[in-house]
């Protein structure tokens, strides 16, 4: 009866293994609230990721500039012991942790061949949601 949770814990303690790839794609999803990063091959499967909330920050703290360049070194450092060193970026979101994000990546000791925005714009699409009153 034992096995079950013996094979959940080798699951849980078992080191990831180290892929040998040099080139991918960094995902920049910064919004409102939070900043995510994931980092993935030229295939699209996440070799590693990384958000401001995993690094601690919790409650508006998550969306500063400051959090999302911790979050962006966390997991630049995360794919750099799979061996990858050149990056593209596509950045999405409205959020105020996107120029961080990306100068923390460069600092981390990538080499970035193009930086594109892909937030999505609607043609006029769903009506908006009421104005904010602060």
């Amino acid at each position: 009866m034992a096995k079950p949770a013996a094979a959940a814990a080798n699951a849980r303690l078992r080191r990831r293994e180290r892929k040998n790839i040099t080139s991918g794609v960094a995902h920049v999803n910064s919004s409102f609230n939070n900043t995510v990063i994931t980092i993935t091959d030229a295939q699209g499967n996440a070799i590693a990721w990384s958000s401001a909330g995993g690094m601690g920050f919790k409650g508006s703290r998550k969306s500063t500039p400051y959090a999302a360049q911790m979050a962006a070194e966390d997991a630049g450092r995360k794919a750099q012991e799979h061996g990858m060193r050149v990056l593209e970026i596509n950045v999405k979101g409205p959020g105020s942790g996107r120029e961080s994000a990306l100068r923390a990546l460069q600092s981390v000791g990538f080499q970035i061949t193009s930086i594109r925005d892909v937030t999505p714009i609607p043609h006029n699409g769903v009506r908006p949601r009421k104005k904010r009153r602060v």
